[in-house]
């Protein structure tokens, strides 16, 4: 059965049709004809996108979020593709583990799971995980973290960057120096942070992580990744780093984009979140550091809670929230209407740097005939307000409740077949 997207507009540009037959691009150009079509007028054709941080709790928090459930929502957001985080219980830090993920994933059937391995044994810091195992089996894991943790000791650190050359593979670092910003530590440290009372998370907390790491990474000649970037000192780093020539790529999360620190006046924990909103003009750095390049991807950092770890007073509050279906909404807004991105621009921020980062084979490629079928369709004029209770998650914790985003995801086909239609599942999928 084949698939025609009629009159789409490909990463932007003047409608076409596209025909889609046996998971591939087979033709494009004007009034071809397939078994469905689908009414692509008005929409901008994108490549799926490819998250390179998602949380999806499974195993041990399903209460929170499951890998079908968080695959649900993740095509709802347009993405083809998700890197699961390995703080999961137990932690995701050998073959056994991540298999299971990988294949509850292909279960799910909605996108392409990929599990992230852990960098050390537990999350704990002190030995290396089985990192040649994990890389070896059949999840073919290529990003290794410790995300909600920092690699804080340096040779571990180093021993992991080493260690992964021989994969092709990434080290993703949650830099946070627990010397200087601790489990406790919940807002910007700064004048608000004091009159609010509550623990500050100072910027260089994370700006000296970086720059070790930057400089590791270097002495090593292996890749690094920093997650979820969010201070304008941290982008100066990369800047000096890229300039170097040091193989380093970076993510910023959608709220990083979006949202800042004043939020935190009314004390809601739905707005707590690690590393913390920031100041307007660490997030003005970093819209134009994700125009320019500096900063590769956005990576949503979708962390569902269960109701019962996120009502708390804010200092007691689980870290984290969702991510995955406002993420477009989100770039659209401050990247897109702003004019700092085009189309093409997103198409390359959202899934083409984040496939090659995390060596993601089948997604992040081109639109052209022979391409691998992970596509988004989007409605760029399609304002839509955010209803919690509608959200594919278990989860309920985003801030973004009642906001009125610009632009939404219509369709998203995934390996040639129809997954979303109309921003609902398609009935009968997966397969």
């Amino acid at each position: 059965m084949s698939l025609l997207l009629r009159g789409a507009a490909l990463l932007g540009a003047d409608p076409t049709d596209v025909l889609v037959e046996d998971g591939v691009i087979a033709e494009v150009g004007a009034g071809l004809s397939g078994d469905t079509v689908v009414d692509a007028d008005g929409l901008v054709l994108l490549p799926g996108f490819v998250d390179l941080h998602t949380h999806l709790r499974e195993p041990g928090r399903e209460d929170a979020e499951t890998i079908a459930t968080g695959s649900a929502a993740a095509a709802l957001g347009g993405f083809t593709a998700v890197h699961a985080m390995a703080n999961t219980d137990p932690v995701a830090d050998s073959a056994e583990i991540v298999e299971q993920v990988y294949r509850r994933g292909r279960t799910a059937g909605l996108v392409d799971v990929r599990p992230v391995g852990a960098v050390s044994k537990g999350l704990a810091g002190e030995t290396l995980a089985e990192i040649g195992n994990m890389a070896r089996s059949a999840a073919q894991v290529r990003v290794f973290s410790d995300d909600g943790r920092c690699v804080h000791d340096a040779r571990l650190m180093r021993r992991a960057l080493e260690y992964v050359k021989a994969f092709d593979a990434v080290v993703a670092q949650h830099a946070q120096d627990p010397r200087l910003a601790d489990h406790a530590a919940c807002a910007h440290e700064g004048e608000l942070s004091g009159r609010l009372g509550l623990a500050g998370w100072p910027a260089v907390a994370e700006e000296s992580i970086v720059a070790r790491d930057v400089m590791l990474a270097e002495h090593v000649g292996s890749r690094l990744h920093v997650c979820h970037v969010s201070t304008a000192g941290t982008v100066e780093v990369l800047r000096w780093a890229k300039a170097r020539g040091v193989a380093v790529t970076a993510e910023v999360t959608p709220h990083h984009l979006l949202l800042t620190h004043d939020l935190l006046e009314t004390y809601d924990p739905l707005y707590k979140v690690n590393p913390p909103l920031r100041p307007a003009e660490d997030v003005t750095a970093l819209r134009a550091a994700l125009a320019d390049g500096t900063v590769d991807a956005v990576a949503t950092d979708h962390a569902p809670h269960a109701a019962h770890d996120k009502d708390h007073a804010f200092g007691d509050a689980a870290f984290g929230m969702l991510g995955l279906q406002t993420a477009l909404g989100v770039v659209a807004e401050t990247m897109v209407d702003t004019g700092l991105l085009d189309w093409a621009g997103v198409a390359d921020r959202m899934s083409t740097r984040p496939a090659t980062i995390g060596r993601v084979p089948g997604h992040g490629g081109g639109l052209g005939v022979g391409a691998p079928a992970n596509l988004v369709l989007v409605d760029p004029a399609g304002a839509w307000t955010v209803d919690p209770a509608a959200l594919a998650s278990k989860a309920r914790n985003t801030p973004f409740a009642g906001h009125r985003f610009p632009a939404r995801v219509v369709a998203t086909v995934f390996r040639g077949r129809l997954t979303v239609q109309d921003g609902s599942i398609v009935e009968g999928v997966p397969a």
